[in-house]
């Protein structure tokens, strides 16, 4: 019989692992010199990030029947690798800021971003290699297929941007590997920290695929429902700044006439005004978007949770846990 967590106590091992992660990610960098080689990248770790994918590496190697402890370095691997991209990001979007502060290239400039951002990535690696693991090669594997993935999304996202013609499949191919790939490996890396056989971390990748997609167009989909902006981001900003989400090329495809021209009209025109955005969930709403949308978040999620039945470890219904929390489900 499988072990009931609460929601509660989903929240309090994330809390306590959170901190951890968080004290662990302190000490890393300790030299000073050059300062602004080490500055930049000691900055961007000590920023309010929510350590989504370290914390599912520490769930990971629960989840096939091993320790937190034995996943520690490779999950701070996998987060100073996440924060390497952001850095990179963020000066390839032009940002100001990050989190309510300057951006890395903001705070020193782009030369010392860019260096030190790859210094964090052969830091990354160093982490990996620090595990209490005999599996050190399949490690490292995970960590290059993340970084070289990670980056195919990010060249795919730059054209995407400059075509007025993209698919569905051209859009979910990008977030799969601009975003999804970096979570499925935190969960992978994990389960091989935890000494996971072929099947249970064959799981564990199909459970970070399958909610990381779920959280993305979750994402795409709160942007535009968000009346009150509880996002925390402008309601309908993702309209207003012409961006590609699963809603908006989907309608495209099943629209027609006026409302097609007008979809089609903010990718041509790179975005839109503020008082379109009604409209545009109207449109959304008339053309069936917005129920399918909810219903490939919920099938996507529940493929996510099934995916966990083989795994042994307490860790799993804490993944199914915090996996419903994300999802802004009930347990």
């Amino acid at each position: 019989m499988a072990l009931q967590i609460t929601q509660e106590q989903v929240e309090s091992r994330y809390r306590e692992y959170h901190a951890r992660i968080n004290d662990a990610l302190a000490a890393c960098f300790p030299k000073e010199s050059p300062s602004t080689l080490y500055g930049p990248a000691r900055y961007i770790l000590e920023g309010k990030g929510k350590r989504i994918r370290p914390f599912l590496t520490l769930l990971a190697a629960e989840a096939v029947g091993s320790t937190a402890d034995k996943a520690l370095n490779v999950a701070m691997g996998i987060e100073v690798l996440h924060n390497f991209t952001l850095m990179h990001d963020d000066i390839m979007d032009q940002a100001d800021l990050r989190h309510g502060r300057p951006t890395v290239h903001k705070q020193w400039d782009v030369n010392s971003a860019i260096l030190s951002g790859d210094m964090m990535i052969a830091y990354a690696y160093e982490l990996a290699l620090k595990a209490d693991s005999g599996r050190h090669k399949e490690l490292i594997h995970i960590f290059n297929d993340a970084n070289i993935t990670v980056c195919e999304g990010q060249a795919l996202d730059m054209e995407l941007e400059k075509r007025k013609d993209v698919t569905i499949t051209d859009y979910l191919d990008m977030i799969s590997k601009k975003t999804g790939r970096l979570i499925s490996a935190a969960l992978e890396a994990g389960g091989v920290a935890g000494n996971g056989t072929p099947e249970q971390i064959a799981a564990l990748v199909t459970f970070g695929e399958k909610i990381g997609r779920a959280f993305q167009i979750q994402d795409d989909y709160l942007d535009i429902m968000a009346d009150d902006g509880k996002s925390g981001k402008i309601p309908g900003g993702d309209v207003i700044n012409g961006k590609k989400t699963w809603l908006l090329l989907r309608s495209i495809e099943r629209s027609t006439g006026s409302d097609r021209e007008l979809l089609q009209s903010i990718i041509d025109n790179n975005g839109t005004t503020a008082d379109q955005v009604p409209v545009v969930r109207g449109i959304f709403e008339k053309c069936g978007v917005l129920e399918e949308t909810r219903q490939q978040i919920n099938s996507d999620t529940e493929a996510a949770l099934a995916a966990l039945e083989c795994l042994p470890g307490e860790g799993r219904e804490y993944l199914r846990g915090y996996a419903c929390i994300l999802m802004k489900r009930d347990f």
